[in-house]
């Protein structure tokens, strides 16, 4: 570049005209500019990199530098558009519905199962809300509520007899992956495991009655027995008991699976603080002479709408199992207040705690801690199991803190939606805090 300028300022010399020379020779500088300019612009247009330009000094550097970046980024986006393939083979060969959601949960993307399973039609929903396509109540609360946590369970909207299991989660930004799996068989399997528990808890009903009731009236006469039939018929009676007990603890899980009963929004405001006094007299009772110190705190002013029944047997469960299970002369403490816009109803012991490893599984059927002490106090291996399926009935959940040594709290939260409009007033004189 600066030999041509020494040549073109010499030729301008030469011949006498400096200043045309350098007009001519400053126009020809930028013509050539802009023909390379030109030239980069066709090419940045066409597809094929084979046709780069050829030029020299700086456009020859940039033509290549140019060629170089394409070409890395051709490479880039090959990998990429491969990856993209990949996923979507993958995501059609999965056996459930598998939905692609973008800004605002516009459909952007699906397999064929979701077509089958939530009743998608190909190609034709793409671009469409979710949630103007799949309008069950239960889906539309979860989609509102940002999906995330537990799958919730609906019925197929292309077919009613297919139970779907539904998760949403977010994977990128103002985007979510909608999955559903059809989980139809596995409850077919519960409901017949619901039906062979209730069936033969009601067929042993009847001869664990008639057995308890000889017994009963053996037990009266056994001191006319021989004294090696007098234990034997007294342990005989006590085991018939538990039988008996257990089989109604599994009647009652199975009328709560099956969601028979009263419904919950025709339900009268029932008394609790009244209830809870009953249950806490029966504790003592039970307490007997270890002497356990029980207290009830209670809101008098606080009820909910529920089946009274099924509400003394959860909080009966929780209170006995704290007598049962705290050592003699131990502290027991009931409560019943408001509390998270609902109503709370705790129990807290100073039993010997437990491991936090047990704590997930404690609400599991016949699930025992201490198998061998369990037998020994009386209990079902039941008893949680029915206080987690009562509170799942009311839409409420179980709450339970413990530790090793510094006993255990077991909580039941209510929502606000149960808490009686009116007022059921506590008995004249009862006393809720003692």
């Amino acid at each position: 570049m600066g030999l041509a300028g020494l040549l073109i300022l010499l030729l301008g010399w030469a011949v006498g005209h400096m200043l045309l020379i350098l007009l001519l020779a400053v126009f020809g500088y930028l013509i050539w500019h802009l023909y390379n300019l030109s030239r980069l612009q066709r090419w940045i247009q066409q597809a094929d990199l084979s046709s780069l330009p050829v030029s020299s000094g700086a456009w020859g550097a940039v033509f290549d530098g140019i060629y170089r970046l394409r070409k890395g980024s051709l490479r880039r986006r090959k990998r990429l558009n491969q990856l993209l393939k990949r996923f979507y083979k993958l995501a059609a060969a999965l056996p459930d519905a598998t939905v692609m959601l973008g800004e605002h949960d516009i459909i952007e993307w699906y397999n064929k199962p979701a077509q089958k399973l939530l009743g998608l039609q190909p190609s034709a929903d793409v671009g469409q809300y979710i949630g103007n396509l799949i309008r069950h109540p239960a889906f539309r609360a979860y989609l509102d509520k940002g999906g995330g946590g537990e799958p919730i369970e609906m019925p197929s909207p292309a077919d009613e007899n297919i139970i779907l299991s539904v998760h949403l989660v977010s994977y990128g930004k103002n985007r979510r992956l909608l999955t559903a799996r059809n989980v139809s068989r596995l409850h077919q399997l519960q409901q017949m495991r619901r039906d062979f528990v209730a069936d033969v808890s009601h067929e042993l009903r009847t001869p664990l009655t008639v057995i308890a009731g000889y017994l009963e009236s053996m037990k009266d006469g056994a001191s006319e027995l021989p004294p090696q039939w007098q234990r034997s018929v007294v342990l005989m009676e006590q085991q018939t008991r538990r039988m008996q007990s257990i089989v109604t603890d599994l009647l009652f899980l199975a009328r709560m699976e099956s969601g028979s009963g009263a419904r919950i929004e025709e339900a009268e405001a029932v008394n609790v603080p009244v209830l809870l006094t009953t249950i806490v007299e029966d504790a003592r009772s039970l307490s007997g002479a270890n002497g356990h110190i029980i207290t009830l705190d209670a809101d008098r002013g606080l009820s909910i709408r529920a089946n009274s029944e099924e509400l003394r047997t959860l909080f009966s469960n929780l209170i006995f199992n704290a007598v049962q299970y705290s050592p003699a002369g131990g502290e027991i403490t009931v409560r019943w207040y408001r509390g998270g816009k609902g109503a709370r109803f705790e129990v807290v012991d100073s039993g010997p705690g437990i491991a936090a490893h047990h704590i997930p599984r404690l609400t599991e059927r016949f699930y025992r801690i201490d198998a061998g002490r369990s037998r020994e106090k009386g209990g079902t291996g039941l008893g949680l199991a029915i206080v987690k399926h009562v509170m799942n009935r009311y839409q409420g959940h179980l709450e339970i803190e413990s530790e090793i040594g510094k006993g255990s709290l077991f909580r039941c939260c209510f929502p606000a939606a149960l808490v009686a409009a009116e007022v059921v007033r506590a008995s004249p004189g009862l006393d809720l805090k003692k």
